[in-house]
């Protein structure tokens, strides 16, 4: 049987050993490199790969568990929001995303050059070398991200990257061809030549690119939950649950719904909606209109149990440094400009930073638990 082989690697030396991995017929555990030793014996734990491969070289591990013919990755999931499961991603699936999204970005592996600068133990930056090896197109991957590096990088010749918008502000995106967003919620003011992408670490990368989905790619939405199928999609999580329906599709755990052009709108997570008076709040659309106060850097929202509301809108909010940090009554107002009025903060926590992971996703789990700042 194929043996998981788990890759400890970074940057070339982690491409190249994909590739190994890959001729041998076995599948790839992608680790990150970065991972508390407690950590990252979990995780191997958990997915139970044959061998783990390090700079230093090979080591086998006991109580291997084999994969099925065909199996090109298992990708932890983030995380965000409890112990991580490894997505099975089989070479097909591999094959259809690199094909579909290559298509959609009019690729042209004659011409273009991919960037990765994400880190590859996530779908986001091991989608960028994924499709660059199936399409024979020009890869150059960096070990970290480092916006020089990457500005650098489009100098020389590289026409696409993927980013998370956390890192957008530090480098000049019109550089490149074309942007590929993702990981976290998008920016209004994104840069004209990105495309914002939604996908999951089950759908291999991103299925529905400013809203119309991928070639080969099904979207429906049922009860204000988005379902998808598509060749894109996990055969299975390591554990060897199948999370798909008889028909075959599968439910994301997102709320979204089509617009009237029929794009896809998603408004985030079905666990993070707040209901706060008999009404629905989504923390994206609060997020977005609070970071764009002048004095807002960051700024999250969460719910609070309320005797009075059932649930409260309590805003995190990093300051702009060197400015007048912003109090609840403004940030009540600017909210209530752009939204219905239940959507505007009834609690206001000054920190210095957001709990998020190595993609800039938020840790929203973590939210209610950070201790408060100065109201």
């Amino acid at each position: 049987m194929p043996e998981l082989v788990a890759l400890d690697l970074s940057g070339q030396e982690f491409v190249n050993a994909l590739v190994e991995v890959w001729d041998a017929g076995d599948a790839v555990l992608p680790l990150d490199p970065r991972l508390p030793p407690p950590a990252r014996r979990a995780l191997l734990g958990a997915m139970r790969p044959a061998v783990v491969v390090t700079p230093e070289g090979r080591f086998p591990l006991a109580d291997p568990l084999p994969v099925e013919p065909g199996d090109a990755l298992v990708v932890p999931t983030s995380g965000s929001t409890g112990a991580p499961k490894g997505v099975v991603l089989t070479h097909g699936a591999v094959e259809a995303s690199a094909r579909a999204t290559s298509a959609r970005l009019g690729v042209d592996p004659a011409t273009d050059r991919w960037l990765g600068c994400l880190p590859l133990s996530h779908v986001g930056g091991l989608s960028v070398v994924t499709r660059a090896l199936i399409t024979g197109t020009a890869l150059e991957v960096h070990d970290t991200f480092d916006a020089a590096r990457v500005e650098e990088a489009a100098r020389r010749g590289a026409t696409l990257v993927s980013l998370v918008p956390a890192v957008l502000s530090r480098l000049d995106p019109g550089l490149f061809r074309t942007v590929v967003l993702g990981g976290s919620a998008i920016p209004v003011d994104r840069p004209a030549n990105s495309v914002a992408t939604y996908g999951l670490t089950e759908t291999g990368s991103g299925v529905v690119y400013d809203g119309r989905p991928l070639d080969g790619v099904e979207v429906d939405v049922r009860g204000g939950r988005i379902h998808l199928r598509c060749p894109m999609l996990l055969r299975a999580y390591r554990d060897g649950a199948v999370p798909l329906d008889p028909g075959g599709w599968f439910d994301t755990g997102d709320v979204g719904r089509l617009d009237p052009d029929g794009r896809l709108v998603v408004e985030g997570r079905a666990s993070e909606m707040i209901i706060t008076g008999g009404e629905n709040v989504w923390p994206a659309p609060v997020e977005r209109v609070l970071a764009s106060h002048p004095a807002v850097a960051e700024a999250a929202v969460f719910g609070r149990p309320s005797p009075e509301w059932g649930s409260e809108v309590v805003a995190l909010v990093v300051p702009v440094p060197g400015l007048e940090p912003p109090d609840l009554g403004t940030l009540r107002g600017w909210v209530r400009e752009v939204l219905p009025a239940y959507c505007a903060p009834r609690d206001l926590i000054l920190v210095e930073r957001l709990p998020r992971t190595s993609l800039g996703k938020l840790r929203r789990g973590e939210l209610s638990g950070m201790s408060e700042g100065p109201r």
